[in-house]
């Protein structure tokens, strides 16, 4: 699976429940276009979503479910029982959060590694600081990816690509290290493959029309 990844583009198909694509039947769609486009693999949230995309498209799959609960910010597979429902479905890859933060109900994230490795599948560690990735190493992670980066509290600071973050672990770190997070155009996907990234995960500018057309319209003369 990370040699299909490999120097691609992995396209993230998710839609929110407060969002207007937000659809198991939708998703799937999007998954085909982002194959019929090209792209190496999918990311995607949910049982149900991943089910529906893994019908019509041949790819590898990156599989999470976002869930909130009340006693921890961990969102990512936070716990067993999304971890769980994951193995359930014909997810290869099974992303969790992979930062230093409490999980709900105190979870062991080197355990929940331990169950995905035991199931046959790989796990991503989906991370926010270089600490964050060594650690995910030494948990036994089969890849990290930056994905959290600019949406912990540590480091609210960063806006953009973590470019600098790619090239420092991936010097570092023997794991493959996937870019992913705030990656708008295609020179920025350039610029993440020359930071030393493994592979690149593009979301919101492929996958949410409705950011995309926000875009357009703050163009307008009315809104310069």
């Amino acid at each position: 699976m990370l040699e299909k990844i490999k120097n691609g583009l992995v396209v993230s198909c998710q839609a929110l429940a407060d969002e207007p694509l937000h659809s198991p039947f939708v998703m799937s769609k999007m998954a085909l276009a982002a194959e019929m486009g090209g792209a190496a693999g999918i990311r995607s949230n949910s049982a149900e979503d991943i089910e529906a995309i893994k019908a019509v498209v041949d790819l590898p799959l990156i599989g999470l479910i976002k869930r909130d609960y009340p006693d921890s910010n961990v969102y990512i597979t936070p716990t067993e029982q999304e971890v769980s429902e994951l193995l359930a479905t014909k997810a290869e890859i099974i992303a969790l959060d992979g930062t230093e933060r409490t999980r709900p109900g105190g979870a062991d994230l080197k355990q929940l590694v331990e169950r995905i490795h035991q199931a046959g599948r790989l796990a991503m560690a989906d991370i926010a600081t270089f600490q964050d990735g060594v650690r995910a190493e030494e948990m036994g992670f089969d890849l990290v990816g930056t994905t959290l980066a600019g949406y912990t509290e540590n480091t609210k600071e960063q806006t953009g690509p973590a470019f600098q973050l790619v090239e420092k672990l991936s010097q570092h770190l023997r794991i493959p290290v996937i870019c992913e997070g705030h990656i708008e155009t295609p020179e920025e996907v350039e610029k993440a493959y020359q930071s030393g990234a493994y592979s690149v995960v593009v979301g919101s500018a492929i996958t949410r029309p409705q950011l995309l057309t926000k875009k357009f319209v703050q163009a307008l003369p009315k809104n310069q």
